[in-house]
């Protein structure tokens, strides 16, 4: 069974910094494509940061030079660090882990956790 698990959301002020942790179970985790993803209300989800099995990075370009994503394998973990936040980011962040195997998309989501920038 996969689990998946956020945590590290919080209210914080603009300007301010949140790490965010993922940790998944119940995979091979290092064969995996692991994104962060965020929803505002009223708002469709956006992808934020992956990190491909092969440790690249891609983000948009919102979060550029702001956010950080980094994984470690041997932990199943995934971080997404968040510096310099602004009211904009404020919204529930998912973790995902996917990845393709024999024409089967293997697709995994955690149950979010709470970002709210605000003073």
């Amino acid at each position: 069974q996969v689990r998946t698990v956020e945590s590290g959301g919080d209210l914080v002020q603009p300007g301010g910094s949140l790490k965010l942790s993922c940790v998944v179970s119940g995979i091979i985790f290092n064969r995996f494509v692991v994104n962060w993803y965020r929803q505002a209300p009223g708002k469709q989800r956006e992808l934020v940061a992956s990190v491909g099995a092969d440790g690249c990075t891609n983000y948009i370009g919102s979060v550029k030079g702001r956010f950080t994503i980094s994984r470690d394998n041997a932990k199943n973990a995934v971080w997404l660090q968040m510096n310099n936040l602004e009211p904009g980011d404020t919204a529930v962040y998912y973790c995902n882990s996917n990845r393709w195997l024999r024409g089967i998309k293997y697709d995994y989501w955690g149950q979010g956790t709470q970002v709210t920038v605000s003073s």
